[in-house]
């Protein structure tokens, strides 16, 4: 059977507007995704990703007529500038990962819940209640959020060199049979690829 991985940050916006679309898809195709937060910082210092204050006016500008376009386009709210944005993304990401290792709940609706959480709902994803409050919301112990921390950090270093290794270079990333389908406007070709080739 094919799997995702499916990389990605949780800082990023294009990945809050894919939603829920990957879910659905995995699951029209009976395909298994493995979700990889990574570190889209120690990225870039491979790929040639530039942080966005550093961006050309007219590239940030652009950014964020974009992402209102693409919003309305997938009928989601979205805060072009969020109060706590942009946070330390290691304890959602690392919850991601402990909880994907637990198991008994919905690793795709906790990633959902905390990009939603960033990106529409004005809260800091690096606090300890707002992970627990995602992690209650996806069906997760919220205890997921303290424990096992320092395999999570492991596995989200080795999620980053992984994606080096994948030829990954931004978010979100969703990699099948050695395929790299870069971002959110991808998930049409992901699709049909799953379903020329499932």
């Amino acid at each position: 059977m094919a799997r995702i991985d499916y990389y990605f940050t949780v800082l990023s916006p294009f990945t809050y507007l894919a939603g829920l679309r990957l879910e659905e898809i995995a699951a029209r195709h009976g395909v298994d995704i493995e979700y990889k937060p990574f570190n889209i910082a120690e990225l870039g210092k491979h790929t040639g990703f530039v942080p966005l204050p550093q961006r050309p006016k007219a590239k940030q500008e652009y950014r964020l007529q974009e992402l209102g376009r693409i919003a309305a386009h997938v009928g989601l709210p979205i805060n072009l500038h969020p109060a706590h944005w942009p946070t330390n993304p290691v304890p959602a990401s690392t919850a991601i990962i402990s909880a994907q290792m637990a198991g008994g709940g919905d690793v795709g609706k906790l990633a959902y819940s905390l990009l939603r959480a960033e990106w529409a709902e004005e809260k800091d994803i690096a606090q300890d209640h707002v992970i627990r409050e995602c992690l209650s919301e996806a069906g997760f112990d919220p205890g997921l959020a303290d424990r096992d921390m320092l395999s999570a950090v492991e596995i989200y270093e080795k999620n980053t060199q992984d994606a080096l290794n994948g030829n990954v270079f931004g978010s979100p990333s969703y990699v099948v049979d050695h395929q790299v389908f870069w971002g959110q406007d991808r998930l049409d070709y992901l699709d049909r690829h799953l379903e020329r080739n499932g």
